[in-house]
């Protein structure tokens, strides 16, 4: 594979444009699959101008040459470790070598100085057990984290000083994210985009790359379980009839009854198919909806919320702070597209918090 060069572009002298840019450490062992990921999501996303919003550089703690995958082929990385010294963003996917990395929880020599490069400030993330490599810089002492559901057992027992989750798809704690494994590293990427572009960019690459923007639940729902029964009802008829009708009460009862269930046994089933409870669920789609309407709309923020169904002001401000960590003023400031037109602003703190787990 042939990144583009690792010198940092120019900003334009004309517009001060320089696309964000992202840094992926290749180790040896790694999944090619997982290696792939940073660049299908991040190489997409374009500015109105039809600019690429992100340069995505390939790099190995070695001077350039083969590094070795988990498959029967290597690749051929031509960038060192120097490159992470320009880095906005660094993503380090999974690897089944990473020896005592993994084995003893301490870098390697080669690694530490690696890391040494990154400037203060950099955003970090990593994919599967790409995360070791984070918990053994002590990066994530005191934080939360996540990684492959199979693994979160052995990585608490390694970095006891790490709040690790291992229900989550992905874990947001600011300038340090971390996802589950496998797929969950395409949520995890899709999530950075929309956190720097909004909703509307990000949506885009997941229409272009055929997945879902997101995805219902944790990793609860992927941990082998007795195989249910076929004849068994889901609950994918009341989700849709909800999601049609979010501007509106909704009562779990009513939901229960699309499916024909008792509320006990439709909770149950939910939970099962989706990782979250229905009550969960509605906030996080609502949520979405919200993020939307004040991405393309003028509406104002009493009328986004009672269309997203919070009711009130108040009440879309208290999700959207625990959800995202701003206020609908300051994400709409953030994220308003050029499509429509200018907005009433409204009186709001505009706190930005770190966003705690994600679940989406």
């Amino acid at each position: 594979m042939t990144p583009a060069s690792h010198s940092a572009p120019d900003p334009s002298p004309a517009t001060g444009f320089r696309p964000h840019r992202v840094v992926v450490l290749a180790l040896d062992g790694l999944l090619p699959f997982e290696l792939g990921i940073p660049h299908r999501i991040f190489g997409r996303p374009k500015d109105a101008l039809g600019r690429h919003l992100y340069e995505v550089v390939t790099c190995s703690v070695r001077p350039p040459g083969p590094v070795e995958t988990d498959a029967d082929f290597a690749i051929h990385v031509t960038h060192g470790p120097e490159a992470l010294a320009d880095a906005d963003t660094v993503i380090i996917p999974a690897s089944y070598e990473l020896g005592p990395v993994h084995a003893e929880g301490v870098l390697t020599e080669e690694l530490a100085a690696a890391l040494a490069r990154l400037r203060p400030g950099t955003r970090l993330a990593s994919i599967c057990t790409g995360v070791y490599v984070l918990a053994a810089a002590g990066l994530l002492d005191g934080r939360p984290a996540t990684t492959h559901w199979a693994d979160a057992a052995r990585l608490q027992r390694l970095f006891p000083k790490v709040r690790v989750d291992p229900d989550v798809l992905f874990i947001d704690d600011g300038d340090v994210l971390t996802s589950a494994g496998v797929a969950a590293g395409i949520d995890l990427c899709l999530h950075m985009v929309r956190r720097d572009h909004g909703a509307a960019v990000a949506n885009d690459v997941a229409r272009r790359t055929v997945v879902p923007p997101h995805r219902d639940g944790g990793q609860a729902q992927y941990i082998e379980r007795p195989v249910p029964d076929p004849q068994q009802a889901s609950t994918t008829t009341a989700r849709a009839w909800a999601l049609g009708r979010l501007h509106e009460p909704i009562q779990l009862r009513d939901m229960a009854a699309h499916e024909s269930m008792s509320v006990r046994t439709f909770t149950r089933r939910f939970r099962e198919e989706t990782g979250v409870s229905p009550g969960q669920w509605l906030t996080q789609q609502r949520v979405e909806r919200a993020r939307h309407l004040l991405e393309t709309t003028d509406r104002t923020v009493d009328q986004v919320a009672r269309d997203a169904g919070f009711g009130t002001a108040q009440s879309m401000r208290q999700h959207l702070q625990a959800a995202l960590g701003v206020t609908p003023t300051a994400y709409r400031r953030t994220f308003r597209t050029e499509k429509t037109g200018k907005h009433q602003e409204e009186p709001e703190r505009t706190e930005r918090g770190r966003a705690a787990a994600v679940r989406t």
